[in-house]
Formats: structure tokens, C-alpha cells, sequence
């Protein structure tokens, strides 16, 4: 465990979660099953994507629930389910999930194995639907006066101390930090490492020309490189600095420099460049720092497994099953061909499968779109509510042996 002993961080940890370690029942996140005896037709279900897509990410789940412990229990609001339930459950499914299927077939498929809950919501009892995607950036693997921003590796005195063994009401919470001789100390802020603090450790993994590319990169949590030579190369999420991300596009609109109803990625993006003497500042606002590490493949998610576009959402993993099955309600962008942006109705299976600093609460989940214009699209305009449903495998009758 890096370069302290276990006693230490069992010490820092008692001090910062307490001694206790007492079951404690989480938020419920579902609806009471009374109210959702209406939702049972499958034709309000209907999937709008392909079967094709769907396996994908079907089979990114299984291979991930299957590291599981067979005993691990998955809480779905009033019910829980074990991985091996949930990982039988899925192959049947998969069985199922032939191809050429239609639309309202799938979700036949869907529910002959799974029940249906909805989420709670947020405060209000709405779900907040926002994107993310895959961002290309210009970069160089070695320093010029154009490639001049550096992406960072993951540094070796960045403490990550799970919470969760000392108490299971801190469950996939984590604190980030560094030691200050026997004390553990929030790690360095954004301003402190933009300002080269970590400058002299051989962290770069390479280097880019905008810094706004490089944070926006971070908010999405992956990307690729588009290098001098012409090749390209995958970066994803390593580690933050644990600090709480801060939306600047909440700053912005406080101080009215972007109306509300105005605001979106592609908004920030040319206040940005409109107003570069205001970017270290504004940028700085989200202390949040995203450390960066080279991928063999495709994006991944929280899970460690490859995200599927338009199949893979991100939920606050403290409150949602990990590789759970889910079902999406909301509207999302599409680009006209006379370059108009209409909002069409989404309706579509996805995947649990990443999570996010921003992500937090019942009310709130991240749609994975891939990478292209049309993802950059979503990515950036989605700020939508709808309705979130998880499906937990039926319970199966236990025959009795003589």
C-alpha cells in the first residue's frame, strides 16, 4: 500500500469515518412497488437501439459481475439480489437476444426475467438526464512552444483510502489525499498543479495545445489523442485529487456572464475563447484534478470494462447496482440536415456501468455517446428530465429436494 503501513492508514481512517461500524440501511432509490403496477406494459418500454448494441454491453456487465463474489448482494432499493442472480439472470437474457428481434420483442425479452423499480429522483422527484463522450485532442509526446499543456499521469504519493471496509454506510466513497508527515491531507487543488507543483516528477504522459480541450477531456473522464504523426492514442480516467468537482458553468451563470437557459458545453467553450484573460480563473474553480493513463482499447467506465455508446450510463455508484440493467426515459439532440438541432424522444436498455465526480444522488445520470460530432452534440446540449428504471432479476421459485 504504497509507502505506509497498514496500522497508519487504519488509524487515518478511524479518525475519519469513526469507530463505529454498524450496519446503517441506505437511501432508498426506488419508488414502492404499488406505484409501479401501471409500468408493466411493455409498450411503454419500447427500446429505440439495436439488439447488436445492446449484447455488447450485456456481455461488458457479465464479464465484470462474474469477478464478483457469487454471495455479493446488490441492493435495488427494497430488494437485493446476488451476483449470482443477477449474473444468471443476464444469461438468460442473453439467450434470448437473438437477432433480428424488434423493438417491443426485446422488451418481452427484458421483462420475462426482470421486474421493474423506478428511481426516486432528486429532491423534487425528477431525474436530471446530462451526456458525455469521447473528445479528440491535438497532442505531441514530447514538449514545443504549440504542444506546450501537459497530461498527467496518476502521481505516487496520491493516497486513495477506501471508506467502505470501515463503515458500510460509506459505501464506494473514497478520500483522496497526501501525507504531511503522519497526517493525511486533502491532495493538491487544480490552481496548485496547473501552477506546476507537480512539475519536476516526470508525470507526462503528453502533451496538448488547449487547456480547455485538457479540462473538458477531464469532465468527460477519457479521450483520444491525435498525434503530430498522425496516429492516435487512448488516455482514460487514472485518479483525481479527491477535491469536490465545482461546475464553471454554474460560476458563469452566477455571475451572468451565460443565462441559464443558454448554458451548455458548447456555450462555455466560446465564453472561454472570447474571454481568455478569465479562463486560469474560471477553470480553476473546479479544484477537481482528472490524472490521466494510457488505454489498450476503447473507453472504459468505473467498472474497469469497455462502455458502449449509447448503452452505458453513469450513476452515483453509492446508490445504484454497479453493472445493473436499466431502462431511460428522456429526449435527446439530433443535428438536422439543415443544421438545425431538433430534440427527439430516447427511450432505450442501458447499462450501470461508470460513474462521475458530478453524478451524485438519485436524480442524476450520465449517457456514455462514444465520439464524433454527434456524440460532442449530446454530450454537450443534454440537460434533460425524464425517468430512470432499474430491472432486478424475478425471484425463482427454490424447488425442494426429497
Amino acid at each position: 500500500m504504497r509507502s505506509w503501513s497498514a496500522r497508519r492508514l487504519w488509524l487515518v481512517c478511524l479518525l475519519l469515518v469513526g469507530a463505529s461500524c454498524a450496519r446503517v440501511p441506505r437511501p432508498a432509490v426506488t419508488r414502492p412497488q404499488d406505484a409501479l403496477v401501471a409500468l408493466q406494459d411493455t409498450a411503454k418500454l419500447v427500446d429505440d437501439g439495436g439488439v447488436a448494441s445492446l449484447r455488447v454491453a450485456l456481455g461488458e456487465s457479465l464479464i465484470w459481475l462474474r469477478t464478483r463474489p457469487v454471495d455479493h448482494r446488490f441492493v435495488y432499493g427494497p430488494r437485493e439480489v446476488t451476483a449470482g442472480e443477477l449474473v444468471a439472470a443476464l444469461e438468460r437474457l442473453r439467450d434470448r437476444l437473438t437477432d433480428g428481434l424488434s423493438s417491443q420483442d426485446v422488451s418481452t425479452a427484458v421483462l420475462a426475467e426482470f421486474d421493474l423499480l423506478e428511481s426516486a429522483g432528486g429532491e423534487d422527484g425528477t431525474v436530471l438526464f446530462t451526456g458525455y463522450y469521447e473528445p479528440v485532442l491535438d497532442g505531441s509526446m514530447t514538449r514545443s512552444e504549440e504542444y506546450s499543456i501537459p497530461v498527467l499521469s496518476a502521481p505516487d504519493d496520491l493516497i486513495e483510502v477506501p471508506l467502505e471496509p470501515f463503515a458500510e454506510r460509506f459505501a464506494s466513497e473514497k478520500v483522496f489525499g497526501r501525507l504531511e508527515g503522519k497526517r493525511l491531507v486533502p491532495y493538491w487543488n487544480r490552481s496548485a498543479i496547473r501552477g506546476g507543483k507537480l512539475g519536476q516528477r516526470k508525470l507526462e504522459l503528453a502533451w496538448v495545445r488547449d487547456p480547455v480541450a485538457l479540462f473538458f477531456m477531464e469532465v468527460q473522464g477519457s479521450g483520444t489523442l491525435r498525434l503530430v504523426d498522425g496516429t492516435e492514442r487512448r488516455v482514460g480516467y487514472a485518479a483525481s485529487n479527491g477535491r469536490p468537482y465545482r461546475s464553471i458553468g454554474s460560476l458563469l451563470i452566477q455571475e451572468g456572464a451565460i443565462p441559464k437557459e443558454q448554458m451548455s458545453m458548447q456555450a462555455l467553450r466560446a465564453w472561454l475563447a472570447a474571454n481568455p484573460t478569465q479562463r486560469d480563473r474560471v477553470l480553476d474553480h473546479n479544484e477537481s484534478y482528472v490524472f490521466f493513463r494510457f488505454l489498450p482499447g476503447a473507453a472504459v467506465g468505473s467498472l474497469g470494462r469497455e462502455v458502449t455508446p449509447g448503452r452505458s450510463i453513469a450513476t452515483d455508484a453509492r446508490l445504484f447496482p454497479k453493472g445493473g440493467l436499466a431502462f431511460i426515459q428522456t429526449d435527446h439532440p439530433v443535428k438536422m440536415a439543415d443544421g438545425s438541432v431538433q430534440w427527439k424522444p430516447l427511450a432505450r436498455f442501458m447499462f450501470n456501468q461508470d460513474t462521475g465526480g458530478a453524478i451524485r444522488g438519485a436524480g442524476r445520470v450520465d449517457v456514455f455517446w462514444g465520439r464524433g460530432p454527434e456524440a460532442e452534440l449530446a454530450a454537450g446540449m443534454m440537460k434533460q428530465k425524464g425517468r430512470l428504471f432499474f430491472l432486478v432479476p424475478k425471484p425463482r421459485a427454490v424447488v425442494a429436494v426429497p
